[in-house]
């Protein structure tokens, strides 16, 4: 069999063994554009080599002597003997006129060589495959962008968070995802810390920002971005999370903290503060501020007769009632199992603040449907002023509570001043 005299593309190169290592060699130069196969020999036609040859279209022969002649037409032609025959390279000396042939120990070292190669290559290739099955399979959004500020990476994760498919977003400025003012700063953040070093978020881990999606729906978003340097290259990586669901649920754990979970009334932590913020406002526009404390008359027995689950729908409809009640700017806040506090800001008189709890025990005296069962209520009252009474929040609580049992015992359903409560005991 002969070859065709012509010019090839790579460096022309023959192959002496088909084998094991004659095989491998031939893979190798197949993958390389450096190189061109101009031939393959071995006696055994089976061998694995030839079998490959034939399949890529390269000349094979049964005879080395027979494929040194064919190839003689390429004077610049490398000869790799793998067949262990050392008598090839005379024969290559007789057609070439030079000792162009590997063979013997460089062969073993070139073998040894294609070998680690290849492994190298198989390690790398699965090493790439690895951490792209991570890219692609990884939770978070992983985006890669380059000195331009342009996406050059966008992962599957980052898909689904912004709604963008890679192929929209790729080439696209990163300042898309961003709302404003990020959107039409992003560039100068770039450029400053190209030509200053100066960097904002660049290495802060978990950084809280401000996000947008495709179509149009702002979001918060934990990011982290790093940078890295490749074939001379400057890129910066960011790692994105949608904390949406996060925030939510922080924003339900503050909720709880402040908030009844029963009426969503301030609970009495936050009453406290309000109060607190109320008399220093009063304080300083000398103004009154009312503590009202009311403990609901008769709920007990609606507890015990008709359940817990009457008895927490009879405090939902109370909170209701007392909202509907007071002022936007006035304060109602469950502070314990039948026990809420009213707090009025710039009450004016000891009139207005008794006007109030008079408006509350008459919304209080309509029946409450309570699954069906209409059940009936009163409420006791105590009323305490700032800075009348006293000018310490706590203390007007207290004072406030102790004018409501003067309440109970004058009868229920009725309110009572603190200064009540100081004539009684002057009186006893």
């Amino acid at each position: 069999m002969s070859v065709v005299t012509q010019r090839t593309e790579g460096y022309p190169v023959l192959i002496i063994g088909a084998g094991r290592g004659g095989s491998a060699l031939l893979e190798m130069f197949l993958e390389d554009s450096l190189v061109r196969v101009v031939g393959i020999a071995d006696s055994n036609p089976d061998a694995h080599g030839i079998q490959l040859a034939k399949d890529r279209g390269i000349p094979t022969y049964g005879d080395a002597v027979k494929a040194l002649q064919a190839c003689k037409d390429y004077p610049d032609c490398i000869v790799y003997n793998l067949s262990h025959d050392d008598a090839i390279a005379e024969e290559a000396y007789k057609v070439f006129g030079d000792r162009r042939v590997a063979s013997g120990p460089e062969v073993k070292l070139f073998w040894q060589m294609v070998t680690n190669l290849k492994q190298i290559k198989v390690d790398l290739e699965k090493s790439q495959d690895q951490l792209q099955s991570v890219i692609s399979n990884v939770m978070d959004g992983i985006i890669t962008i380059n000195e331009s500020g342009l996406i050059q990476g966008f992962n599957p994760a980052a898909e689904d968070i912004f709604g963008y498919s890679q192929q929209e977003a790729l080439g696209k400025n990163v300042n898309m995802l961003m709302p404003e003012p990020h959107h039409s700063l992003h560039d100068t953040y770039i450029d400053r810390y190209l030509h200053t070093g100066q960097a904002s978020i660049l290495g802060i881990r978990g950084r809280e920002t401000s996000a947008i999606k495709k179509n149009g729906e702002e979001f918060p978003m934990e990011i982290s971005i790093s940078e890295m340097v490749l074939g001379g290259h400057r890129y910066f990586i960011g790692i994105v999370r949608d904390i949406t669901e996060r925030k939510k649920a922080e924003q339900k754990i503050a909720h709880l903290a402040h908030y009844d979970y029963l009426t969503d009334l301030p609970n009495r932590a936050l009453m406290l503060d309000v109060l607190d913020h109320s008399v220093a406002l009063a304080k300083r526009n000398k103004h009154k501020v009312a503590v009202l404390f009311i403990d609901l008359d008769g709920f007990k027995n609606i507890n015990d007769t008709l359940g817990h689950d009457a008895g927490d729908l009879l405090l939902k409809g109370v909170s209701g009632r007392l909202r509907q009640t007071i002022r936007g700017s006035d304060t109602v806040a469950r502070v314990g199992g039948d026990e809420f506090i009213v707090v009025l800001d710039n009450v004016g008189s000891d009139r207005n603040a008794a006007l109030v709890a008079d408006k509350i025990i008459m919304s209080l005296t309509e029946a409450f449907d309570l699954k069906g069962t209409s059940s009936f209520i009163g409420a006791s009252i105590g009323i305490s002023l700032y800075p009348d009474d006293e000018k310490d929040s706590i203390k007007l609580i207290k004072l406030a509570d102790e004018a409501m049992y003067l309440a109970k015992q004058s009868g229920k359903n009725t309110y009572r001043f603190s200064r009540e409560v100081a004539a009684v005991r002057q009186g006893d």
